[in-house]
């Protein structure tokens, strides 16, 4: 579950190439006062010296010095911090090593398999902690730049229209909840595209596909009975200060009835005039 936003002191780690620099950088962009790799036992001196610490985002990761998982989570405590978390498919972070041949900062004389699986262990305490947990596995940096804006963008300044930003987001189920969705809407049970041989290799972005599942049934009274339910939500979590919001839509592959109601509900919300922002995560590894 993420936790609302607050204006505290920004501490962000994760897995060695997750993104933590994308997401640093990002956060810089913003406006924050960014420190990477800043020494935990240097951050309640760095607080007292800052006048401003809703604007401060400290990195840190298992380089840093006096890494430990109970050291972060009391360093988090102590400076009342709100703890971003950064991870990635094993399989992703695999070919960034690979890709760029960098050695694993965990693997010392092994694999980089084995430094992941370590690092992950190094890190599991901590990611339990988290107010916002980022999976990078699917995000492009303009997806990534986006939720942050979406979390943290009204820390630019006093005048800042309050505004929600809300990414709509189809996914498979097949290959695993999405960490970031606050709403998730099983679409599983409308008539599934998959099984005719024409609309097979299609997707929900294809006419053809989304007349096929709009010929369901259930399909109107479900969108209308979901925007019935979401219409007076948006402007109570306005309310309440939340400023980024995450609708998930899931079906078995990720492909067809997510993606089409994703889009759907794009439309409308468009038309109510929300700030909308639209990934189909599965569809980038088609």
């Amino acid at each position: 579950m993420i936790k609302e936003n607050t204006e505290k002191p920004v501490i962000v780690t994760g897995l060695s190439g997750a993104g933590l620099s994308s997401v640093l950088k990002s956060l810089e962009d913003l406006g924050f006062e960014v420190f990477d790799n800043f020494p935990l036992t240097l951050i309640n001196g760095l607080i007292d010296q800052t006048k401003d610490t809703s604007k401060l985002a400290i990195g840190i990761d298992t380089r840093t010095r006096g890494f430990a998982p109970e050291a972060v989570i009391s360093a988090v405590k102590d400076i009342n911090a709100y703890l971003v978390t950064i991870t990635c498919d094993d399989d992703i972070l695999h070919q960034r090593f690979t890709e760029t041949r960098r050695r694993h900062p965990m693997a010392k004389d092994k694999t980089v398999k084995d430094g992941i699986e370590k690092e992950r262990k190094i890190l599991k305490p901590i990611e339990a902690k988290a107010d916002l947990a980022l999976d990078t596995s699917a995000l492009s940096i303009h997806d990534l730049r986006h939720i942050l804006e979406g979390h943290f963008g009204s820390r630019l300044g006093e005048s800042r229209e309050k505004t929600l930003a809300i990414n709509l987001m189809s996914f498979g189920f097949r290959n695993g909840l999405p960490r970031e969705a606050d709403i998730v809407m099983d679409v599983r049970f409308l008539k599934n595209p998959h099984w005719d041989d024409d609309l097979r290799p299609l997707t929900g972005l294809d006419e053809k596909v989304g007349t096929y599942i709009e010929k369901d049934e259930d399909f109107e009274s479900f969108i209308q009975n979901f925007q019935t339910l979401i219409a007076p939500l948006i402007p109570r979590y306005t309310l309440e200060g939340k400023h980024y919001l995450t609708i998930a839509f899931g079906c078995t592959g990720g492909h067809h009835r997510s993606v089409y109601c994703a889009e759907r509900m794009a439309n409308w919300l468009k038309a109510k005039n929300h700030t909308i922002n639209i990934t189909h995560r599965d569809l980038k590894s088609t």
